[in-house]
């Protein structure tokens, strides 16, 4: 089996924010209906030294098409600091699956083999934009998407596992 690196980066993304889509949804409407404040939602942390549940959706957009801009100009930066509301968030996911939809798949299979820096605070790291994108953005993305859906569970949000896997894509199906 040959799976190309649009299939491995730009359908996995898009599935991931399909999920985490259905899962903020499922999370605001339940913190509107027991009064639980999107406010405080938007600051939680699992632990102290954790970044808040902004700043796991900001990154997950960001480790995803933010990642593939990246190859395609050379550079990646970590995420910005987030300061965005609830529905701000909800916004960023939509238009970030937006902006992968509207990626090709020549376009995202041509950035294999390319030169890319990754800028860290005083540290350049070089990679591959195939090494960079499997190895670093993919799981990035799950990570910060399953800290978000955690802190969601955290405060009673009705969320389950499909919620995070989203439709199983089951042979013939």
């Amino acid at each position: 089996m040959t799976i190309s690196l649009y299939d491995a980066t730009v359908a996995s993304f898009l599935r991931q924010l399909e999920t985490t889509s259905g899962f903020l949804d499922k999370g605001r409407a339940h913190c509107e209906s027991n009064g639980i404040d999107l406010g405080e939602v938007v600051e939680t942390r699992l632990y102290p030294d954790m970044l808040p549940f902004r700043f796991q959706i900001v990154s997950a957009a960001h480790h995803s098409l933010g990642a593939l801009r990246g190859v395609q100009e050379g550079v990646f930066r970590p995420p910005r600091t987030a300061d965005e509301d609830y529905a701000d968030l909800q916004r960023l996911v939509a238009d970030t699956r937006a902006g992968l939809e509207e990626l090709t798949p020549d376009a995202v299979n041509a950035l294999a083999g390319k030169d890319l820096t990754f800028e860290l605070q005083s540290a350049s790291l070089p990679f591959v934009a195939e090494v960079f994108l499997l190895t670093f953005s993919l799981p990035n993305v799950y990570f910060h998407a399953t800290t978000a859906y955690d802190m969601l569970r955290m405060k009673g949000a009705p969320i389950g596992k499909m919620d995070f896997l989203g439709k199983l894509h089951t042979k013939g199906g």
